[in-house]
C-alpha cells in the first residue's frame, strides 16, 4: 500500500494582511460597507467605529457619545489603526528630529495606496508631533518617544482622511498648562517656528537666504513673509526637513 503524501501548507507569497480591493482602490470582499459624503469622498469620520469613540472628558461630563457632537468626542489609537488598515498603505516611516529627556519632536509618513479619491495614485503624506513634559501626564512621561511616535501616527492619518476628531493620544494633561517653570523650555522647544530657527541657525542658513531660495522656486511671493513667523506651520516640516538635507 502506497504511503499516504503529507500536504505540506505553503506560507502566502507577499503581505498576508492584504486585502482584495476594486478598480476604485477599495475593499471588495464584502466585509467593509463604506459611507460617503456629498462630494462622493469616503466619508472617513463615519467609518470609525462607534467602540473606538469616547468622551472628551477635559470638555464635558457626558458619558454618552452619541449625545456629543466631534469636538466633545475623542479616537482610540485602535480605531486609527483600523482606517488607515482599510483605506490601505504600503509603508510608514518615523523620524526623530528633536529628542531630549524632557522633549520630542517626531514626523510621522505613510505611504498610501492609490484610491480614486487621489485619482489612483499613490499619494505620500507626513505630520509632525511632538511630546513633553508638559503636554503629557502620569507615566506617559517616562515615555515620551513613544507617545510623540502615537501622536504623529494619529496626527497623519486624521488630517489625510479628513478627520476632526481628536484623537485620544494627541491629548496632554489639562491641569498641566499652569506649571510654567518647569515646562518652560519644552514649550519653547514645542514652538514649530523656534525648531526651524534652531535649524536655519545650525545650517547658517538666514531668513533672507530661506526667502529668496522660496521666491526664486515660485513657493512664494517676494512680500509674502516678512518674517519668521509669517511662515504657515503647515509648511515649517518640509522647510525643516529640506534644512537637515544641508551638509556642514
Amino acid at each position: 500500500m502506497a504511503a499516504k503524501k503529507k500536504l505540506i501548507k505553503k506560507e502566502a507569497v507577499g503581505n498576508p494582511t492584504a486585502r482584495a480591493r476594486n478598480e476604485l482602490g477599495l475593499i471588495s470582499d464584502g466585509s467593509i460597507e463604506y459611507t460617503y459624503d456629498d462630494n462622493g469622498l469616503v466619508d472617513w469620520r463615519k467609518m470609525v467605529k462607534q467602540e473606538f469613540l469616547v468622551p472628551n472628558k477635559q470638555k464635558t461630563k457626558e458619558t454618552d457619545i452619541s449625545n456629543l457632537a466631534d469636538k466633545d468626542l475623542l479616537i482610540l489609537l485602535g480605531g486609527i489603526k483600523n482606517l488607515a488598515q482599510i483605506r490601505g498603505f504600503s509603508k510608514v516611516e518615523y523620524r526623530v528630529y528633536s529628542a531630549a529627556p524632557d522633549y520630542v519632536m517626531t514626523s510621522c509618513g505613510i505611504t498610501w495606496l492609490p484610491n480614486y479619491e487621489t485619482e489612483n495614485k499613490e499619494v505620500y503624506f507626513e505630520a509632525l508631533a511632538d511630546a513633553s513634559m508638559s503636554n503629557t501626564k502620569s507615566f506617559a512621561r517616562n515615555f515620551l518617544a513613544a507617545i510623540a511616535e502615537n501622536r504623529a501616527f494619529v496626527r497623519c492619518v486624521r488630517n489625510f482622511l479628513r478627520i476632526n476628531v481628536v484623537g485620544q493620544d494627541e491629548m496632554g494633561d489639562a491641569s498641566l498648562l499652569t506649571e510654567s517653570n518647569s515646562a518652560s523650555t519644552a514649550t519653547s522647544a514645542a514652538d514649530p517656528h523656534s525648531l526651524l530657527s534652531s535649524v536655519m541657525q545650525e545650517k547658517g542658513v538666514s531668513f533672507d537666504d530661506l526667502k529668496k531660495k522660496l521666491v526664486t522656486e515660485g513657493k512664494i511671493k517676494e512680500f509674502e513673509y516678512k518674517s519668521l513667523q509669517d511662515i504657515p506651520k503647515s509648511q515649517i516640516f518640509a522647510l525643516i526637513k529640506r534644512l537637515k538635507t544641508i551638509k556642514g
